[in-house]
């Protein structure tokens, strides 16, 4: 794939999620102080659903020794991902929280041009545009094989997409990291201005240029008020 919002992702998808985001209002109420968006670790999956762009990535609760219960995600040759809708305000609840790992890097591609726009592992933040779509971007927090750790890049496929490399091959496959990003300051330095609603959160294992193979597991996922780290980190 490419970004959920970018490559055959965002463009066919943001009307989808926008429409739907208006129309409906997101998941669940809870205290303003956390959004649970993937509670994996419960065995919750319900509220997401699959976009496939390229052949199908296979998502599936699974039980891992050191974090119990995650979303393990594996791609061969694939792109498709998974996408909740959600009504956030990051006013509120700017930190982003999350775990994942991989089992292995990607080799030899420029993830900065569409040929190698693929990542064993990545997070999508995707912002609404009000009632002109177009205006929808997206941050994307990836798992780089290439490029160095704080790195920042336009995606390959659309100028309203920014990639973020939070982890890169400066990381040793095979280990869980935990992350924690103000989504709200990385919106205002890559894009230069407020940031609209947060309308979705997507995940995706895709290595549908490359060719590859690989292997990711994602733990839980939610926003919060603060950076604090939690005991189930």
């Amino acid at each position: 794939m490419t970004t959920l919002l970018a490559h055959h992702s965002i463009a066919p998808l943001l009307p989808r999620i926008l429409i739907a985001a208006l129309l409906v209002s997101v998941a669940a109420t809870v205290a303003a102080e956390r959004l649970d968006v993937g509670q994996f670790s419960q065995g919750v999956l319900k509220h997401w659903e699959a976009e496939k762009f390229s052949g199908i990535t296979e998502y599936q609760l699974e039980t891992d020794s050191e974090r119990g219960t995650v979303l393990g995600a594996r791609s061969q040759g694939s792109a498709s991902g998974l996408f909740r809708k959600i009504d956030l305000d990051l006013n509120a609840t700017p930190w982003l929280h999350w775990s994942w790992k991989i089992d292995k890097l990607l080799q030899g591609a420029d993830e900065r041009t569409k040929a190698g726009d693929d990542y064993p592992a990545r997070i999508y933040v995707v912002f609404s545009g009000g009632v002109f779509f177009w205006k929808t971007r997206a941050l994307n927090y990836v798992w780089s094989s290439h490029q160095p750790i704080g790195s920042e890049w336009p995606n390959a496929y659309t100028g309203n997409a920014r990639m973020i490399a939070v982890q890169s091959a400066e990381t040793a496959p095979g280990q869980w990291r935990s992350e924690i990003r103000d989504v709200r300051a990385d919106y205002r330095r890559l894009f230069g201005e407020e940031p609209g609603k947060v309308v979705a959160v997507a995940l995706m294992t895709d290595t549908d240029n490359t060719g590859q193979s690989v292997k990711a597991w994602y733990g839980d996922i939610w926003f919060s008020e603060s950076a604090t780290r939690t005991a189930a980190e």
